[in-house]
């Protein structure tokens, strides 16, 4: 989590040094550090949080807090060999990223003058390129000190892993990132120490409670 944190502050950091410094690209540095936060908080693929459209997303009637942003229709989730982009929709967990897409929405994107319902257009219209988010993805990586191994399928296990940290249910988790095996999931779960310490206090108390139940229930016979 620190290492995420680190990257998100690194991107913040270069669009406002950009933005002081009056040189041009801070408009495409925040659409860039909006898109990382993007991809982390609803477990895309760098192709699927690319083609997003303002279109996709919409308002989850079980989760009105989060506004018009409490679902997300992905539609070029990855397809099978031979087969058309396997579309699905992924429902909100987290409050803070879609008041992130709406600062983005209403406040910064207009500025680029561009509406053609592309979620990242680039400031000559259009789409922004697969390979730019990349690049840039590496700057901050190299720039925040993290290692190579960090990619940016890095923040879909990631979301992955701090969900089932967070006591989200695995068949929920393997929904909303579109696997259709739960051992494809279970693969991209790397839980931390302190999370399984925290399951195993919880086991253990549990398991406690129980057996003192046990021990009760023999002492009334």
């Amino acid at each position: 989590m620190e290492e995420l944190q680190d990257f998100f502050d690194c991107a913040d950091s270069y669009v406002e040094r950009v933005r002081t410094s009056g040189r041009k690209g801070w408009l495409a540095a925040f659409r860039d550090a909006t898109l990382f936060k993007v991809a982390y908080s609803w477990g895309l693929r760098r192709n699927e949080v690319r083609l997003l459209e303002l279109s996709d997303f919409g308002a989850n009637p079980l989760a009105p807090e989060f506004g018009r942003r409490g679902v997300l229709r992905v539609r070029f989730g990855k397809a099978m060999k031979g087969s058309a982009p396997k579309p699905r929709s992924v429902l909100t967990v987290f409050g803070w990223a879609a008041e992130c897409v709406d600062e983005w929405i209403y406040e910064i994107r207009p500025r680029l003058q561009f509406d053609d319902g592309s979620l990242w257009p680039t400031e000559r219209g259009g789409t922004v390129g697969y390979t730019r988010i990349g690049q840039h993805f590496r700057d901050i990586r190299n720039e925040a000190g993290l290692p190579k191994e960090v990619t940016f399928h890095s923040f879909r296990r990631s979301y992955v892993t701090h969900l089932i940290e967070e006591g989200f249910d695995a068949r929920f988790v393997q929904e909303q990132v579109g696997h259709e095996y739960a051992s494809t999931t279970a693969l991209y779960t790397g839980v931390s120490s302190d999370y399984r310490v925290r399951s195993l206090r919880r086991s253990l108390d549990k398991l406690s409670g129980s057996m003192l139940n046990v021990g009760r229930d023999k002492g009334k016979r």
